[in-house]
């Protein structure tokens, strides 16, 4: 399951027993408008944020 989300982690890294943090924006249409690595899970909604608005662009 986790191949098919890509959030495998390399083994050599630190905790590679667990999957990445991923968060899917999904658009009005429900498909997905971005994707992105969560490295900050207290500072991800500003990231959102700028997700958000470059794809309106």
């Amino acid at each position: 399951m986790g191949a098919a989300y890509q959030v495998l982690r390399d083994p050599a890294e630190k905790f590679a027993d667990y999957p990445k943090r991923i968060a899917y924006l999904i658009d009005p249409d429900r498909k997905i408008a971005a994707a992105d690595e969560v490295t900050d899970p207290a500072g991800y909604g500003a990231q959102a944020l700028s997700t958000l608005a470059a794809a309106q662009r």
